[in-house]
């Protein structure tokens, strides 16, 4: 289907038949929490009458988020200890899964009060579940299969063969023009510097393997060097100039990766500790943290990218959207909670919302023609 994303939206409808309505290629990450089957005592939590018509189910939100996430898009469903196997399974029919995230409940020890606690363990006919499941996945990358038919594998692939080629070309050509080899040029750079471990560095300007961009002041002297016969007819590109091609060269490729970005003071492993989102009036009963929410917004996508929670529930996720400039569709089904989720939205400070970028970036609508 074609047609507008309708960006920086609280949806209130069925997410099966909202998700229909969406174009294709339409979202760079899909962070949602769909229900876990039996786990809470919610009509929506209990609509299916065995696990084997839960994961049907599963499989038909599969077909949507795959034919409206974009090629380099991520997506992260959580799932319950019980069931996250089979939802895994179902997703990996679909995705590329890339981990199974375990969300490590951090409420406490028996040592500090915390639920264990509290529990009666006598009761108990197996080990308490004090976590919940991740299925963290991206698009088969293969062609022929998911996404590789909209051309993406072969633009990847086209940009790793060297990414850099026009730069180094440009190098090497001027270099020739010159009359000079690249042994030339390392052994004058060598008398330059001093230095045998450098000599090799030189040759790196002009060879695919190990490319490196000469910093400004060898560039200046390359200059020099291949002009040394008084002419001024070799690298009249300004320094800057090839700079900005490199960096945008970069971009580009970078633009076509899936985004995935962590760092030590955030969790960079498989198993993450946050505390669960205490009692509130009005508290959904499966609020996550805002802080998580963050962390994979952060984690796996950029600013300005279109960000899918597809079962709103309290609808925190806006919330960290807006933190971190990033545009949101949100889709719930109760009309209270969209209410709630609206006025919370429309108090954010006005500097806030002027501080978010004011339209989609254009590199968003890479895929726009490319249905699945």
């Amino acid at each position: 289907m074609t047609g507008t994303t309708p960006i920086d939206t609280i949806i209130q409808g069925d997410c099966l038949e909202e998700m229909k309505k969406l174009p294709a290629n339409s979202i760079n990450l899909i962070y949602t929490d769909p229900p876990y089957f039996k786990v809470k005592d919610e009509p929506w939590d209990n609509q299916w009458e065995n696990p084997a018509k839960f994961i049907d189910w599963i499989g038909k939100l599969c077909q949507e988020w795959q034919r409206i996430l974009k090629p380099n898009g991520s997506l992260y469903v959580f799932a319950s200890p019980k069931m996250a196997a089979r939802v895994e399974c179902k997703i990996g029919e679909y995705f590329e899964v890339l981990n199974r995230i375990t969300w490590r409940k951090n409420d406490g020890t028996a040592n500090e009060g915390g639920l264990w606690s509290r529990s009666d363990k006598d009761i108990l006919r197996r080990f308490f579940e004090q976590k919940e499941e991740i299925i963290f996945a991206e698009h088969f990358s293969s062609d022929n299969m998911a996404k590789g038919e909209a051309g993406y594998v072969a633009k990847c692939d086209e940009l790793r063969g060297f990414l850099f080629e026009p730069i180094r070309a440009y190098l090497d050509s001027e270099k020739e023009r010159a009359g000079f080899t690249t042994r030339q040029v390392a052994e004058a750079f060598q008398k330059k510097t001093g230095s045998r471990t450098v000599t090799g560095m030189a040759g790196h300007w002009f060879t695919s393997v190990q490319w490196a961009l000469p910093t400004e002041d060898n560039y200046r002297w390359l200059k020099e060097l291949l002009n040394s016969n008084g002419s001024d007819d070799f690298l009249k590109r300004e320094y800057e100039d090839l700079k900005r091609e490199y960096e945008d060269l970069k971009r580009e490729y970078e633009d076509l990766r899936r985004p995935f970005q962590v760092t030590s003071e955030v969790p960079y492993t498989d198993v993450w500790d946050f505390p669960t989102v205490g009692y509130y009036e009005g508290k959904h009963p499966c609020e996550k943290p805002i802080e998580m929410s963050r962390h994979v917004i952060a984690a796996s996508s950029r600013p300005g990218d279109v960000v899918l929670d597809c079962f709103g529930g309290s609808c925190h996720v806006a919330d960290a959207c807006i933190q971190l400039n990033r545009r949101y569709i949100i889709i719930e089904q109760n009309a209270e909670y969209c209410r709630q989720a609206r006025k919370r939205v429309s108090m954010i400070q006005p500097e806030a919302a002027q501080k978010r970028v004011a339209a989609v970036p254009a590199r968003l609508d890479r895929w726009a023609e490319a249905d699945a």
